[in-house]
């Protein structure tokens, strides 16, 4: 049940069933920590921590990078703030550092939303509404927005987890990435161009072990199965023990991290997957950009097993 303290990140909202347990957090409606029993699935953060390098957050209305803030959407230019300054970048959106509300809870899910209102650089009001659930299936979050406005709406999406298997080291990590083509990024991690990933480096569309391999990557051309769910497995080499992020047919990217940039003890500690609806800079190239309409809702769904 909801469990209000003099927390950082506020309100913490915990569920829980069949061994699986989440926190739900109100600052950035984050997700603080999701176990398996005894096991941190998530690489979380504590109560009163600011969520370091975005852990567990919705990455919207844009995920991933703007070059230099700057964007025109039908005819009309918009100047975002530089939150990632030292890159002369806007970064992951809008909703990661405002106050989300409790819509309802049962002892196995939580809703919650956030209004976002119209503002410089972005000015369309949208309803973020997010369902967190927990079951012997593992995690599941469904995410629905709805464009409150009279104009048409630019819209991306994303999340931004940490995963790790206790014990086993990134290095060790198997990794497998459904994706046949990778973005060739510049000095400021954004997009110049598509290669694909068939002999290189950054091939794991066949699971093999990450090494000392640097990443801070998205994959594109993502395979989907027949049921429209992309997923992305870390494994340990020595046991049957894997982590499987699955994501709907709205996802048509994977963002793979390894933490190279973090500092202290989660430098290198464990694997950011993050499902993207569209690409970094799609405002600028509308690359898979969603476009809501006036009234228009917009539902994905995605997941963590264990």
């Amino acid at each position: 049940m909801t469990s209000v303290v003099p927390a950082m990140t506020g309100t913490q909202w915990a569920i829980e069933a069949d061994g699986h347990r989440a926190v739900v957090v109100e600052v950035g409606g984050s997700l603080r920590h999701y176990s398996v029993g005894d096991v941190q699935v998530l690489d979380g953060f504590e109560a009163d921590e600011i969520s370091p390098a975005s852990a567990g957050q919705i990455l919207a209305p844009w995920p991933n990078r703007i070059r230099d803030g700057h964007y025109e959407f039908e005819g009309q230019a918009h100047q975002l703030a530089l939150t990632e300054p030292a890159r002369h970048n806007a970064i992951h959106g809008l909703a990661n550092w405002v106050r989300w509300a409790l819509v309802e809870q049962s002892a196995d899910a939580v809703t919650v939303a956030c209004e976002l209102p119209a503002q410089v650089g972005y000015p369309w009001w949208l309803t973020l509404r997010t369902r967190w659930s927990v079951s012997a299936a593992g995690l599941t979050c469904t995410q629905e927005v709805v464009n409150n406005s009279a104009t048409n709406a630019p819209w991306g999406y994303s999340v931004h987890p940490y995963l790790q298997l206790p014990g086993v080291s990134v290095d060790d990590t198997v990794l497998h990435v459904p994706g046949k083509t990778r973005i060739q990024p510049d000095s400021r991690l954004l997009p110049i161009g598509y290669v694909p990933v068939a002999g290189t480096e950054f091939d794991f569309t066949a699971a093999r072990a990450i090494g000392d391999l640097v990443m801070d990557v998205s994959f594109g051309e993502i395979e989907h199965d027949a049921n429209g769910v992309t997923e992305v497995t870390i494994a340990d080499p020595n046991s049957d023990r894997k982590v499987v992020v699955w994501a709907d047919d709205k996802f048509k990217y994977w963002q793979i991290f390894t933490g190279d940039t973090l500092h202290g003890e989660r430098f290198r500690r464990s694997v950011a997957i993050e499902p993207m609806t569209c690409p970094p800079d799609s405002f600028r190239t509308g690359r898979d950009l969603i476009v809501l309409a006036p009234g228009e809702s917009w539902t994905a769904t995605w997941g963590i097993r264990s």
